[in-house]
């Protein structure tokens, strides 16, 4: 055993460093596990390692030099590819819960689910957006203040045509309608279908700003469409809708630890948007 003799073992304070770092790394792993984020991660590092390994085995020594040097700032590019999920799991950390009962959640998906299903029959364009726990309150003052009570019949009032606040979106808060005729931000993102129109970019670019749930509703088919954590999905039924809106609404009555919070940021579950009935550019929508 004289090699154990041979082993430098830490002192005190390095024992507190190694307990400390893999605190650390076992919580950045927690975070990230099961989410879309881990596999981009490991995929990152899948090729880095490869790359390593294959420019030191065939002595591609200036390569290798290069890729050592890179892996210095990965943690920054890390921070820079991640940074809208970061930012909003940040903000997920901080945040309280918005409903206070389960009772007030059952009435504002009755009423989402019955007012969609009234505008998507008669070909009405709707987008409104359940603000959850990241505040909306920025986009709110782009519109009309309402704070009225969530009713189908006024969601269904709102939206047809030519009515003062039919232009623009709805936000909701917790029982009540916050406002109406807001501005949506707009996602930049390439994937969206060219034959999808303004709202349903707006409503992808809302989900990714906020943790809403946006749902839209084509003008031209009729098409109901929901849009979270910056993924649109399309042609959702009653029974669909129900169970989605449900399932993510839901959240805020189980009790989470923050950093279940934080990491749900980063995972489109969900109930993977209740079953997913179609795909991203699936179908066309004209401008609805």
């Amino acid at each position: 055993m004289a090699w154990l003799r041979q082993i430098n073992w830490p002192d005190f304070s390095g024992i507190v460093e190694i307990l400390l770092l893999a605190v650390a790394f076992y919580y950045v792993i927690l975070f990230f596990r099961g989410t879309r984020s881990a596999q981009v991660l490991a995929g990152l590092a899948v090729v880095l390692t490869a790359m390593l390994l294959l420019t030191r085995l065939v002595r591609l020594d200036t390569l290798n030099w290069l890729l050592q040097r890179f892996t210095i700032y990965l943690a920054i590019s890390i921070v820079i590819i991640f940074q809208p999920e970061i930012r909003r799991a940040l903000a997920e950390l901080g945040k309280p819960h918005v409903f206070s009962s389960a009772s007030a959640e059952r009435g504002v998906v009755n009423a989402l689910v019955q007012a969609v299903m009234l505008l998507a029959e008669r070909k009405i364009g709707a987008l409104v957006a359940v603000e959850r726990e990241i505040g909306t309150r920025s986009i709110q003052e782009t519109g009309v203040r309402l704070d009225a009570l969530v009713s189908p019949e006024l969601l269904a009032t709102i939206f047809f045509p030519h009515t003062p606040l039919h232009d623009g979106g709805v936000i909701i808060r917790a029982d009540r309608i916050a406002a109406a005729a807001c501005l949506f931000p707009l996602s930049q993102q390439d994937s969206i279908s060219r034959a999808l129109g303004t709202r349903h970019r707006a409503a992808v670019g809302m989900s990714e700003e906020t943790d809403a749930i946006v749902l839209v509703v084509s003008e031209e088919t009729g098409t109901i469409s929901v849009a979270y954590n910056g993924r649109l999905n399309r042609g959702f039924d009653e029974e669909r809708l129900r169970r989605l809106l449900n399932a993510v609404l839901a959240r805020r009555r189980r009790p989470r630890s923050r950093m279940d919070r934080a990491r749900a940021v980063f995972n489109l579950t969900a109930a993977e948007l209740a079953e997913r009935p179609t795909g991203f550019n699936e179908g066309k929508d004209g401008h609805g």
